[in-house]
């Protein structure tokens, strides 16, 4: 591992529009992307097709978000890219996505879950050790998933921002906001419906969890798109892993701020039926805690 004294390399130009000019946020984005058919391909390419799912009990469960997730963190410990070789590992841009996702995907997992139950009329069934009453696999799993996400995010932002450089700075704003919008709302649906082979993630009313459903998740994503993006793409910018860890704590808190808004003063989706509540440890402010997992 290179000495931690060493300063990050400078940027260069990339010569795409769609990638970073920071050349270690360039060859992190990239592997992330290179990385998600091995995942995508196991979850939903051979376990849902095949119902392997129905012989899984806990540990199964538990292995599959392992063999999905940390890859992720060992392939660029051993593969080091170029632009990385000179850098101590707390500076290349892949250890900062990574911190980022993380913190922001754990309070997504241990926080606004309870949000689909109690909003959304969500429940998991399969077999699972859990923390606050949600599965581990699902805090992994979103890991890998929410990279993927972001970094898409992140390459088409890049390229719209190029295209609408020349037009009045409001137009350019609202353009972009709009974008936000449709892609988080794409993204939120898309998700919902490649998991709709999954029996054991259920909804009171699916076809509600479609459309508004679809909706209230895609908040997480308007907000978390446009502050991700920030991470060292700013040329002779770099940020340190503080920065990158207060950030990712903003996010998290706006998005709880706006789901818990939605709660009081929009509330669920659908009706929950009582049958669905259950005594089990959740949001201490959630009338109910949450539906039975």
């Amino acid at each position: 591992m290179s000495d931690c004294r060493k300063s990050a390399s400078s940027p260069s130009p990339s010569s795409s529009l769609w990638l970073a000019p920071n050349p270690s946020k360039r060859w992190g984005e990239l592997f992330f992307l290179f990385y998600t058919p091995f995942w995508l391909t196991l979850s939903l390419g051979i376990i849902v097709p095949y119902k392997l799912y129905e012989r899984f009990a806990e540990l199964e469960y538990l292995l599959l978000g392992l063999v999905s997730a940390v890859p992720a963190f060992l392939i660029p410990m051993v593969i080091i890219g170029q632009a990385d070789s000179s850098m101590c590992w707390k500076d290349r841009y892949w250890v900062k996505a990574s911190l980022w996702i993380i913190i922001f995907s754990y309070v997504g997992n241990y926080f606004w879950t309870h949000y689909f139950f109690t909003v959304l009329g969500a429940a998991y069934t399969f077999p699972s050790w859990k923390m606050n009453n949600v599965p581990h696999t699902t805090f992994l799993l979103t890991h890998v998933c929410f990279l993927f996400y972001h970094v898409t995010s992140n390459l088409t932002l890049r390229r719209l921002r190029h295209a609408i450089a020349d037009l009045p700075e409001k137009i350019q704003w609202v353009t972009e906001a709009a974008w936000i919008l449709a892609l988080s709302y794409f993204i939120a649906y898309l998700e919902t419906l490649a998991i709709s082979n999954f029996p054991y993630y259920e909804f009171v009313d699916r076809a509600s969890m479609y459309k508004v459903g679809s909706l209230f998740y895609a908040i997480y994503f308007i907000v978390s798109f446009p502050m991700f993006l920030r991470i060292d793409e700013k040329p002779g910018s770099p940020w340190d892993l503080p920065r990158v860890a207060i950030d990712a704590l903003g996010a998290a808190m706006l998005v709880t701020i706006m789901l818990d808004l939605w709660r009081i003063f929009l509330g669920p989706v659908v009706p929950i039926p009582d049958s669905k509540q259950c005594i089990q440890p959740g949001l201490p402010w959630f009338p109910g805690h949450s539906v039975e997992a």
